[in-house]
């Protein structure tokens, strides 16, 4: 038995019928995926260069929740040492309202406001705890944050320490006797330099929060833009890949009919010999 020769306009369509099926199968593929190179098969170079800008956002939004925890942080730390700042101001009303105190009772209920609340300065800074880093008390204790896998940058935040923002710290002690003018004036004292610490280490830590803000928000937009450049690089145009399947459709169509066309004129041919 022969073999089955086929006509060239037979072959050619049938050939060109091929080819617009493996199209069809491409465009319906991006269309449903959304993605114009899926595999380095693709196209390889725009592969690997999408595949290393996403990897790289994919490190700066690592990078981006440890700088968001760490701003936390801080701002825990902030708002303790601000708070503590409340209370020796409140310690100053104390020791103004002794001075206009007459009796031993009034002098009693002073002293025992101004120890109540020296001793609150102590828990304030205790409680200050944000995920175990406690930058108010935690005597060397220091926050690195890393901004940056590729490169060495980094920010290190000094606790605020025991020295600094305890009572005994601040130089700030219980058992006042506020019935003198001499007591009451070291008391002043004591406070307006605790207050002046304290306003030195509230400006330290506002400026590193102020630094972890911007550059978490730099660290959003630079993740972003890498994101972007690798989609640029992979992802289908959606409205042109309708408008390609749709011709591909056509061509499709009109391919079938040119081979029924071809194989009419093949039967027309074969009826010459009946």
């Amino acid at each position: 038995m022969g073999d089955i020769t086929l006509s060239a306009a037979v072959r050619s369509n049938l050939l060109a019928l091929s080819e617009t099926s493996k199209l069809i199968d491409r465009t319906q593929d991006r269309l449903s995926t959304g993605l114009r190179v899926s595999s380095p098969v693709d196209d390889a170079k725009a592969f690997f260069e999408a595949k290393a800008l996403t990897d790289r956002a994919s490190t700066i939004n690592e990078k981006k929740d440890s700088i968001d925890q760490a701003v936390s942080s801080v701002s825990v730390a902030l708002e303790a040492v601000n708070a503590i700042d409340s209370v020796v101001e409140q310690l100053k009303g104390v020791v103004n309202s002794a001075a206009s105190a007459a009796t031993t009772a009034e002098f009693t209920e002073l002293n025992a406001q101004y120890n109540a609340l020296v001793l609150q300065i102590d828990n304030f800074a205790a409680d200050a705890s944000y995920q175990g880093v406690n930058l108010v008390n935690g005597t060397g204790t220091t926050l690195t944050v890393s901004f940056s896998n590729s490169t060495s940058s980094t920010l290190a935040i000094a606790s605020v320490g025991l020295t600094h923002a305890t009572a005994t710290g601040l130089g700030i002690y219980t058992g006042a006797s506020l019935s003198t003018t001499a007591n009451r004036t070291c008391a002043i004292n004591q406070l307006d330099a605790a207050i002046a610490t304290l306003d030195s280490k509230s400006k330290s830590l506002g400026s590193n929060v102020a630094l972890l803000q911007t550059r978490l928000d730099f660290s959003a937009s630079y993740a972003n833009e890498l994101q972007a450049g690798g989609d640029k690089l992979v992802l289908a145009d959606i409205t042109e890949e309708g408008a390609n399947l749709v011709a591909l459709q056509t061509r499709q169509q009109l391919g079938i009919s040119s081979l029924s066309f071809a194989g009419n004129s093949e039967q027309s041919v074969l009826s010459l010999f009946r």
